[in-house]
């Protein structure tokens, strides 16, 4: 379907915050990772049925606010407003700029106060480490320094690394970035936070005798070091699978960045609008260890980030949240 047919049927072609899409955000997992749902076609998705059990462990349904960068940038508090009308509850943020330990201009505590107004949590954030890759030690430590005061000033529980620069990209730097995430992780526990690495498509190219992503998850702690699978980025290397990641490190994947991807161009687009089936690839959420996800789309838009992400909650409504249920 034509992108912007997908957003005009989705009946979200105006303005995204005039666009509530009811209250998407808590959904359980059912003990044992029973799923009460069958899938259909493709085309129709899956069907839900069942009820979860009292007692499950609930999920708030979470964006990436790279996603809408742009509107954070302008009005942050408008654009936080806009999002939870769509139904998105719980936040990764971005961002970040450690002089002033500030979040879109925003002091950390005056954010925070912010959003436990209008009852909006943040659960990760992205923090800028590749920056800081060639500094010496002291200063690496002085910038987890900082992501740890902005974490515990926003009530973050995780601390993530998102993005390794291209220059860096060696089997040497490789081993090195191991080192220090170990190191990194071991800081930010020592806060009482938790650390992880979100993987792009590069970490599943041949670098050596191994992937760097299998370099990765041999030489670092279990213990110090989780992990941020993103799903649209395992599918797009092709290198394997979702479920099979899981299935070898079970319990270490503690967050999902959930993504389509374009049928044609293999770049982002609405959740919905793209190749992945999600109901056929996503990994079991307890074997995973999941805490959190979050839908992202880091371009490509039908015709703004706002309407995309509300395209995108509308999908997940319909046809992935019962998979958590």
């Amino acid at each position: 379907m034509d992108r912007r047919k997908f957003i005009s049927r989705s009946g979200l072609a105006g303005a995204a915050s005039l666009l509530p899409l009811g209250a998407l955000g808590r959904s359980n997992i059912t003990p044992g990772g029973h799923r009460p749902w069958r899938e259909t076609s493709p085309e129709t998705g899956p069907v839900f049925s069942g009820n979860p059990p009292s007692g499950s462990r609930k999920f708030k349904l979470g964006l990436q606010l790279f996603t809408v960068n742009d509107d954070m940038n302008r009005d942050p508090l408008g654009t936080l407003k806009a999002v939870q009308a769509m139904g998105y509850e719980d936040f990764e943020i971005y961002g970040f700029d450690p002089e002033p330990v500030t979040y879109y201009g925003l002091e950390a505590a005056r954010l925070r106060s912010s959003l436990d107004t209008l009852g909006l949590t943040v659960s990760s954030g992205h923090y800028g480490f590749s920056t800081f890759f060639d500094a010496p030690e002291d200063r690496m430590r002085w910038f987890t320094d900082r992501c740890i005061q902005g974490a515990l000033a926003l009530g973050s529980p995780y601390i993530t690394w998102p993005w390794l620069a291209p220059d860096y990209r060696t089997p040497e730097n490789y081993r090195k970035l191991a080192g220090m995430l170990n190191r990194i992780g071991e800081q930010v526990k020592g806060a009482g936070l938790g650390f992880a690495y979100h993987n792009h498509g590069f970490e599943f190219e041949a670098a050596g005798e191994v992937t760097p992503y299998e370099l990765l998850l041999r030489e670092t702690d279990p213990e110090l070091v989780k992990l941020q699978m993103d799903l649209y980025w395992v599918v797009h290397a092709g290198r394997t699978t979702p479920q099979q990641l899981v299935s070898e490190h079970p319990g270490r994947f503690v967050m999902w960045h959930i993504k389509d991807m374009d049928t044609r161009t293999r770049d982002y687009t609405e959740l919905g609008n793209g190749s992945i089936h999600y109901p056929n690839i996503l990994p079991d959420p307890d074997a995973s260890g999941l805490e959190y996800y979050y839908i992202e789309q880091g371009g490509n838009f039908a015709s703004s980030p706002l309407e995309s992400v509300a395209a995108s909650a509308a999908y997940f409504k319909e046809h992935v949240q019962g998979y958590f249920e």
